[in-house]
């Protein structure tokens, strides 16, 4: 299974494991793939944290996952501080959004904070806002890969990271978008399919995967888009991708920092549960749907503002499902690809990956048997 990115990375396995809890991250990365933590959500003191703890219980090392959007509004605006930009998109947001979405919650007795937890810092969704994090990043030499997950990040950032010795790359939906990337001079690009959690386009992994593979040449791709064991792995290899990169798979594991209620809600879900929308973020984004879906979704109520408006207006419902996960299971944020109707129970990462392994070979082994019959 080793591929040229493990080499260049000093890995065992080409298995890639995006996740927002580093005890997964960890986990990952010290059973022989590359735990990628999502940067999106804290603020610079908060990453240095998460990335200090990351450098004293890897083994390896570990990467980072950005969200710098190729559009978004406010875009090109130069000069202004992080809560300077922050503020004035806010004046961009109409207020009638923000009381459509208080309503969603206050209809489903979602409490509110409490009114030291009430400040929506946008943390990431721009550039100008994910400077502070890219800061922190360089000070952490374990930290040996970046990717950015909506578009060709800035051509600074680019430089800035590959002039530190790091790899970056960043998820492409399209043809179109990785030959982007590869113009760009970016290491690598992540091909997601549409069946992936989170933001994602409209092919599929099995169509995107080889007509991306084709079109970038010897540039390392790495499959994404519903993969939760060995036999898609496989296939991915068998099409000429450089490794697996997961997301999904990792939110039902012991490791993960999901509040029970929440997982338990992944666990029930078929692959026939999830929906692409812009509820949530402004850009089309797979999660389980709900009744915050459907009320956004619904034509006679308001429409999902671009990115980050959108994510503005629906930042304290994200914090009030963090807090109050029991009282917003029906309109939490479940961002998760359709794979999760094959996650059905809670296993360990290191598990995992195992698994994921010793499912591979066997794949493998049926092949080699057709090949020698």
């Amino acid at each position: 299974m080793r591929t040229e990115i493990c080499d260049r990375l000093g890995i065992d396995v080409p298995i890639f494991a995006f996740t927002h809890c580093r005890d997964v991250a960890a986990a990952v990365s010290n059973a022989g793939g590359l735990g990628v933590l999502g940067a999106v959500g804290f603020t610079a003191e908060q990453l240095e944290v998460e990335l200090a703890w990351l450098d004293e219980h890897v083994t390896g090392v570990y990467g980072v996952d950005l969200v710098i959007p190729s559009k978004y509004e406010g875009k090109g605006v130069e000069g202004l501080s992080p809560e300077e930009l922050e503020a004035k998109l806010a004046e961009l947001v109409p207020q009638g959004h923000r009381d459509f979405a208080e309503k969603i919650l206050d209809d489903h007795q979602v409490p509110h904070l409490p009114d030291g937890e009430k400040h929506n810092q946008l943390l990431g969704w721009t550039a100008t806002t994910v400077a502070p994090q890219i800061e922190v990043i360089l000070k952490h030499p374990k930290a040996k890969l970046v990717a950015n997950a909506l578009g060709t990040p800035p051509d600074d950032v680019i430089k800035q990271i590959q002039d530190s010795g790091r790899l970056i790359g960043a998820l492409c939906g399209s043809v179109k978008h990785a030959l982007n990337h590869k113009r760009a001079g970016l290491d690598f690009v992540v091909m997601q399919g549409t069946e992936g959690g989170g933001h994602c386009g409209e092919v599929s992994s099995v169509v995107l995967w080889p007509q991306v593979i084709d079109a970038i040449g010897d540039m390392p791709a790495l499959a994404a888009g519903g993969i939760a064991d060995g036999r898609q792995i496989a296939a991915a290899l068998a099409m000429g991708a450089a490794g697996a990169w997961t997301g999904s798979l990792w939110l039902t594991v012991e490791e993960a920092n999901v509040p029970p209620a929440q997982m338990q809600t992944y666990i029930d879900a078929s692959s026939h549960d999830t929906v692409r929308s812009r509820a949530w973020t402004g850009k089309p984004c797979r999660m389980l749907k709900n009744d915050w879906t459907e009320a956004w979704e619904n034509p006679e109520n308001p429409d999902p503002l671009p990115m980050p408006l959108q994510m503005m207006v629906a930042l304290d419902g994200v914090k009030r499902g963090h807090r109050y996960p029991e009282a917003a299971k029906d309109v939490n944020f479940n961002p998760v690809g359709q794979v999760v109707g094959m996650m059905n129970k809670v296993e360990r990462s290191a598990d995992v990956v195992q698994r994921l392994i010793a499912e591979y070979l066997e794949a493998c082994e049926r092949l080699n048997k057709l090949n020698n019959a």
